[in-house]
């Protein structure tokens, strides 16, 4: 009977280590217990670490696009299927204010929700979040998807969508695929624009929020709004 591969006996011991104390381990101890759930007959420790020295860091790897995740030798559409897994459950886990019945006490959480949700990705996407008088939110979907630096956003479609689910205020987001998160000058004259409709018919817009994947721009906390 042949002996079993090396990394057996390797990966069981990080096991332990994990369960005895899981703060001690290196990012790329972490990483290849992670990619052998799905690679139990390989040896994942050199994946771990070349898709560390590629992307940086754990958060780098999990937001790199497949296309770049596909040229790392050993990354297949399983690692693929079960990174995409992970970054779900990560931000559900991020958007569950969204859908809890406690009242914001203040914008973070939809800030943290929609860099979760949006930041990292290739397409510009307008969401949109409704709360009632209470501030808690009662819709969390998105409004529109577009291009890599453009999505179309209609601000009658925004009040009509407020009306509709009977909501008393409005927080926008969107996200810019580019990195930046400051306002382009079209930006600026759509949340104009729909601040004034949605003063109009009485409904607060408490903010409009641009994210990328580690950052966010304000239009209430600078004084835009």
């Amino acid at each position: 009977m042949k002996d079993k591969p090396h990394y057996h006996g390797h990966r069981q011991r990080l096991k332990e280590r994990l369960c005895k104390d899981s703060s001690n381990m290196a990012d790329y101890e972490i990483l290849e217990l992670l990619l052998g759930q799905v690679l139990p007959r390989r040896d994942t420790k050199p994946i771990a670490k070349d898709l560390l020295e590629r992307f940086d860091s754990l958060g780098g790897v999990f937001r790199a696009p497949q296309v770049q995740l596909e040229e790392v030798s050993g990354i297949g559409p399983g690692v693929l299927v079960f990174f995409t897994l992970i970054r779900e459950f990560w931000t559900r886990i991020a958007e569950e204010p969204m859908h809890s019945k406690e009242a914001l006490s203040s914008p973070d959480k939809v800030f943290k929700a929609a860099m979760a949700r949006i930041g990292n990705l290739s397409k510009e996407e307008f969401w949109v979040a409704l709360v009632n008088n209470g501030n808690k939110v009662i819709y969390w979907n998105r409004l529109t998807e577009g291009t890599v630096d453009k999505t179309a956003v209609y601000p009658r479609e925004i009040v009509a969508l407020a009306l509709r689910h009977h909501a008393s205020g409005v927080i926008l987001t969107h996200n810019h695929p580019g990195g930046s998160t400051a306002p382009s000058p079209e930006d600026m004259g759509i949340t104009m624009e729909i601040a004034t409709l949605c003063q109009d018919m009485g409904i607060r817009l408490l903010d409009h929020v641009i994210v990328t994947a580690d950052s966010f721009y304000s239009f209430k906390d600078k004084g835009r709004l």
